[in-house]
């Protein structure tokens, strides 16, 4: 079925801290995730209505995606969504699904089951029913309130483009509409209740973005890194972060941390996001004595940049000597430091090759590692 999309996202958040539909959510911005579900449906257009001073803001917020128009919604909500409808070039009959930006976690589930009930009716919205007991009051309740017939109202809501149209033209200038539904209602129109998602959730408040976080459907994965440096003329050693005395050092382009170097890869490659070298290649002269904590940081930062978190790492040196054993908690510390993890999820083994192969000859170390991470599905 043909429809189009209207996403307001033109207020200011103030509740939430302001500007909430540009913060991040799960690494897009919270209207992006909005606009995405209903092109992924088959919207189109989608028209976005911000603030005549955020549409640079969506362009930026929705780039890369095809089928979205940006414009200038007004000074109420009512005012914004107006503007979607008047931006559509549509014939009157096609449905319109009016959504708030402030919705994110919108499924195709809803959006087909809106758009199933339209023929039957003027108009559908996603709700569900109240499942608290309810009281009416002010400081001490009046009354419990039956909420047997009460239902929780969502978006989108869908109607004929037509109908919502006319009646909006019918609605008194001075009064403000909470929603669409009401706005039909009073034009005398039949508005079908369907099924909503309890992930529907509207971010009001700080706090819904870390329930909103903990509802986003995740995917884990697993990634391993491998690193070898040989053995020259040195004091020291760097190894996981923390410089050990010793007799030789490892070289390298940068400070040589094998372990480092080797957990970079393994995050890097959790996320199939290239390589150390992609990131940073042994020929660029900026990175020559570099401290490998850098590539490491610069890869957790990648990674919370697309709404993902690590949980655990897991890194083995392969040596004959330093003993790595005294130094052990210390490279699990700094780790720790560095990663924001809890020590118990951060572990740092050695081994030897029993003096098999060029570690076991004195030639170099090895570094292997595991990083387990969790990335929006």
């Amino acid at each position: 079925m043909t429809f189009a999309g209207v996403v307001v996202a033109a207020g200011s958040g103030s509740r939430a801290g302001g500007d909430k539909q540009w913060r991040a959510l799960g690494g897009k911005s919270v209207v992006r995730w909005s606009v995405e579900a209903l092109l992924r449906s088959g919207a189109s257009p989608v028209i976005v209505v911000v603030a005549r001073d955020s549409l640079e803001r969506a362009q930026d917020a929705l780039r890369g995606l095809d089928g979205w128009i940006a414009v200038a919604g007004g000074a109420e909500r009512a005012d914004s969504v107006r503007a979607g409808l008047d931006a559509l070039n549509l014939p009157e009959t096609t449905p319109v699904l009016v959504h708030d930006a402030a919705r994110p976690l919108l499924s195709e589930a809803v959006i087909r089951r809106l758009l199933g009930a339209l023929p039957s009716a003027d108009g559908a919205i996603a709700a569900l029913p109240v499942s608290d007991t309810v009281k009416r009051g002010e400081g001490s309740i009046e009354a419990t309130v039956d909420r047997s017939r009460l239902w929780r109202a969502q978006t989108p809501q869908a109607f004929p483009l037509g109908r919502l149209r006319s009646a909006y033209a019918a609605w008194p200038a001075s009064e403000a509409p909470t929603d669409e539904a009401a706005v039909v209602e009073r034009d005398g129109g039949v508005v079908r209740l369907i099924e909503g998602d309890p992930r529907l959730m509207k971010l009001t408040y700080p706090e819904d973005f870390a329930m909103a976080e903990a509802l986003l459907p995740r995917q884990m994965r697993v990634g391993t890194g491998f690193d070898v440096h040989r053995w020259g003329p040195g004091e020291a050693v760097w190894l996981c972060g923390v410089e050990i005395p010793h007799d030789q050092t490892l070289i390298g382009h940068s400070d040589a941390d094998a372990g480092l170097h080797a957990l970079t890869d393994a995050i890097l490659g959790a996320m199939g996001d290239g390589d150390i070298g992609d990131h940073f290649p042994p020929t660029d002269a900026q990175w020559k004595g570099a401290a490998s904590d850098l590539f490491l940081i610069h890869a957790v930062e990648r990674l919370t940049a697309r709404g993902g978190r690590l949980i655990n790492v897991d890194v083995t040196l392969i040596c004959e000597r330093p003993k790595v054993k005294p130094h052990r908690q210390a490279m699990r510390e700094r780790l720790a430091e560095i990663l924001s993890l809890p020590i118990d999820a951060v572990s740092v083994k050695a081994t030897t090759t029993e003096a098999l192969g060029f570690t076991g000859r004195g030639e170099g170390l090895a570094a292997q590692a595991v990083a387990t991470i969790e990335l929006p599905a």
